[in-house]
């Protein structure tokens, strides 16, 4: 009941025209920002540790542009509910993806890394540029509402996404491989484990940071080509999204090397447009301050 209650105010929501649900998302950033104050703390923390040589100004002027571009994030990811393929193919343009598509007919799959960087809810339209026949899958991570995971589940494979649970990631992807189905499986990548479980450290951001190695072993173990997804925002509610290999043969590289060439170009697209980043998530919780970067 609950479920079917949010599904139908959310395709409301998505109805309306972008262009008045911009003035909305202008009213959500007063509200965020001014009034709730949603954050703001944690925003701030990691943007003075992540930018030491940015005044505090500065600071501000990202902090800002962070918040108008989160309001703006959510309620286009509402606009998932109803939005047409052909529209979202024009808001969301995936370029490079003839690379992808070339190790695809070759039989090959492949693993992209991405990060809390852009609109990645509407990555989730990454199969619309795909060759016909391909699985195209998304791990995520479960959420506590059952409610919600359902209605995020829907929006989410609306133009034909697999949501995988990150917990039956290496299941999922051993029925594939055995089944010999052709996939392009997409990793956010830049979630931060606890300290103690954490085997691997990187320099990212002026922060010596445990990392996620899950997605590299994946890609190695099952012989899959690696590429990055560098997301620009053209304008509001255009985006632009390159895939770029990684490395041409991730089984030749030491432990870690795959983990680190994605961090490293992570941390390029962030300083290139910072306010894209999701910096409300509290993402050097078990980092130690550092002056190094990648």
């Amino acid at each position: 009941m609950i479920y079917h209650l949010l599904r139908f105010l959310l395709k409301l929501l998505s109805y309306i025209p972008f262009r008045v649900l911009y003035i909305l998302s202008d009213g959500l950033f007063c509200l965020l920002y001014y009034l709730v104050g949603y954050r703001r703390k944690v925003v701030r923390q990691n943007l003075t540790e992540s930018f030491p040589e940015k005044s505090l100004p500065e600071i501000r002027r990202i902090e800002k542009k962070f918040y108008r571009f989160f309001a703006d994030m959510i309620l286009e990811s509402c606009k998932l509910a109803s939005v047409s393929p052909e529209e979202i193919r024009r808001r969301m343009k995936f370029t490079n993806v003839e690379a992808v598509n070339s190790m695809l007919k070759q039989g090959k799959s492949v693993s992209v890394y991405l990060g809390h960087y852009g609109n990645w809810e509407w990555v989730s339209s990454m199969p619309l540029w795909l060759e016909n026949g391909v699985t195209g899958a998304q791990i995520y991570h479960k959420l506590r509402n059952k409610d919600m995971e359902r209605l995020m589940l829907h929006i989410r494979g609306r133009m034909g996404a697999v949501s995988v649970d990150m917990h039956k990631t290496s299941r999922y992807i051993t029925g594939l491989v055995n089944s010999r189905q052709v996939c392009v499986v997409g990793f956010i990548a830049d979630q931060s484990p606890r300290w103690q479980e954490a085997r691997h450290f990187l320099p990212f951001l002026h922060h010596k940071t445990p990392v996620l190695t899950g997605t590299e072993k994946i890609t190695k173990h099952y012989g899959f080509e690696a590429f990055y997804l560098d997301v620009k925002r053209l304008r509001r509610g255009y985006y632009e999204a390159e895939f770029t290999q990684l490395h041409g043969n991730p089984r030749a590289l030491p432990d870690f090397e795959l983990t680190t060439l994605y961090f490293r170009r992570l941390e390029q697209a962030i300083l290139r447009q910072p306010e894209l980043y999701l910096w409300t998530h509290n993402r050097f919780k078990h980092a130690e301050r550092s002056d190094e970067t990648v």
